[in-house]
């Protein structure tokens, strides 16, 4: 069974399907770090982001992997060709990369591929930008998460502190939101669109805890019929 999760940057839909697998006993795949891993590949070999063609090969011949602790069905660690990318994909320079990155027709092709055959190994909680309209169009169960852009950019500055990396500066965060939004839903190739079956949820002032509840209870049910 397959639960998608579609939304703009900053909704929150990573925290949320990680929480609904884990509840779900399900896995998880973060296509949004397999965008991250190609992006910064391209930005630490010096590959310009206009290269399609090299930008394809990447994603076509550089396997993106995920590393699990036992037991625990979310994945902790990212990797690609290999190398240990948790970190570094989450950098300031790959917030501002990816999205151009992923509007190249060829890299969502081989990364279509990829995400298909991860997910055929089992029940998943998928996040991303087009699962349900793309990659996934016959999941059981398709949300659309959503917030404000000052609430998505208020987490997403939370998010980088507690970890770290990434820019901390509000109006800095939100411009780059924004900036994604447009890039994310005018893009030729799989725009960021709800499914026309999508639960749609805006989660702007509602306790997360909730939104999760909510996810999980209509995949149980997904389950059941």
């Amino acid at each position: 069974m397959i639960i998608a999760i579609d939304g703009p940057s900053g909704a929150g839909k990573s925290t949320v399907a990680k929480a609904v697998a884990t509840k779900l006993g399900f896995n998880c795949l973060d296509t949004g770090a397999m965008y991250r891993s190609v992006a910064w590949y391209a930005l630490e070999h010096g590959i310009s982001l206009d290269d399609a063609s090299s930008l394809g090969d990447i994603a076509a011949n550089r396997p993106i992997s995920f590393g699990h602790c036992e037991g625990d069905p979310v994945p902790r660690r990212v990797f690609i060709d290999g190398e240990e990318v948790t970190d570094v994909i989450r950098t300031a320079d790959v917030d501002r990369s990816v999205s151009t990155v992923s509007a190249h027709p060829c890299v969502r092709e081989a990364l279509l591929e990829q995400q298909r055959r991860i997910a055929s190994e089992g029940n998943y909680v998928i996040e991303g930008r087009d699962i349900g309209t793309v990659v996934f169009p016959n999941a059981e169960l398709k949300v659309f998460l959503t917030a404000s852009n000052e609430e998505r950019a208020r987490r997403r500055v939370l998010q980088n502190e507690q970890r770290g990396v990434g820019s901390v500066d509000f109006e800095e965060v939100l411009a780059d939101i924004l900036r994604r939004d447009e890039l994310d839903s005018s893009r030729q190739n799989a725009p960021l669109v709800a499914a026309e079956d999508a639960l749609l949820l805006d989660s702007t002032g509602r306790d997360i805890a909730d939104v999760i509840e909510e996810i999980c209870e209509r995949g149980a049910r997904a389950c059941e019929a």
